[in-house]
């Protein structure tokens, strides 16, 4: 795929099993993220925790294989490596019951995880990680890098609050929603709109983000860039499920924006790989510079 080696890109917080009604597969965002940046050609680190038990240990040693530095990731003696029970509705879309507490919800701040981040380009975080005040404490930290910062919001009820999302919202530059997200957030902050660019642009100028992105399944996305619209209709796939599908998307727009492609180059190859990924099983499917460019043809 392309090569993006010049970009250096930390993921922040959970990994984790999916487990499915006949298998489970490892996932967690930030750990998507992770790996399609990989694949993509970027330096990639995870910044997280697994427990002390096969579960963790399996993971550690899924990551290591795929090529991301795992120097970030500890290992608690006290608590389990993360899992979440996913289920599938009759249009194969994900709804998730997460385990509490987690090893992932007991990140510890160290010299190392600080070194990681200032030395990227780019640090990626979500919502959900934040719903311990031990992990939400470290990110906080982290987040007073002067490194580019990508917040996906990534909300499940009922692990957040406003306020703490009002807080990330103002540590980010660059944030991506979807399209249900984005009015729930728009609301709490006093905005109501019909409008899906007058809601970015409210968001925009209220937080520190002045990048949004706002998904919108298969009817594609809606990029703001340098005050600019951009969008992509999407791509018509057969949905085998759509976990991960998202994660895919962002790690490739974050991975074309900051090295260089321009913006509507970049939504539309975003938009192709999450296709790509929603139409085969689990989130990390691999995928061929081939099939990206047959769909996007």
């Amino acid at each position: 795929m392309n090569n993006n080696k010049s970009l250096k890109a930390v993921s922040y917080g959970e990994v984790l099993w999916d487990v499915f009604p006949d298998d489970k597969r490892i996932g967690g965002a930030p750990l998507n993220v992770a790996l399609r940046m990989k694949s993509l050609g970027c330096y990639a680190a995870m910044i997280s925790c697994v427990g002390k038990d096969e579960d963790g240990t399996v993971i550690l040693d899924y990551i290591k294989k795929q090529g991301l530095d795992t120097n970030g990731i500890s290992v608690s003696d006290t608590f389990a490596t993360g899992t979440v029970l996913v289920h599938l509705d009759e249009n194969r879309t994900a709804t998730y019951d997460i385990s509490y507490p987690s090893a992932w919800d007991k990140i510890k701040a160290d010299t190392h995880t600080k070194n990681l981040v200032d030395d990227a380009d780019v640090i990626i975080y979500g919502s959900l990680v934040c719903r311990d005040k031990t992990s939400r404490t470290t990110l906080l930290q982290l987040l007073d890098s002067t490194t580019y910062k990508v917040f996906d919001v990534n909300l499940r009820k009922p692990h957040y609050s406003i306020e703490t999302l009002d807080v990330l919202m103002q540590k980010a530059d660059f944030m991506k929603l979807n399209d249900e997200e984005l009015p729930e957030i728009a609301t709490a902050f006093g905005f109501n709109s019909e409008s899906i660019e007058e809601s970015m642009q409210f968001i925009a100028k209220n937080t520190n983000a002045k990048a949004i992105c706002v998904t919108r399944g298969k009817d594609g996305a809606l990029l703001l860039w340098n005050g600019e619209f951009y969008s992509n209709p999407g791509y018509t796939v057969t949905v085998a499920d759509t976990v991960g599908a998202g994660d895919s998307f962002l790690a490739s727009l974050v991975t074309k924006l900051l090295t260089g492609t321009p913006p509507q180059q970049a939504i539309d190859f975003a938009c192709a790989v999450g296709s790509l990924v929603a139409s085969k099983p689990g989130a990390n499917a691999s995928i061929t510079d081939v099939e990206i460019e047959q769909i996007m043809k």
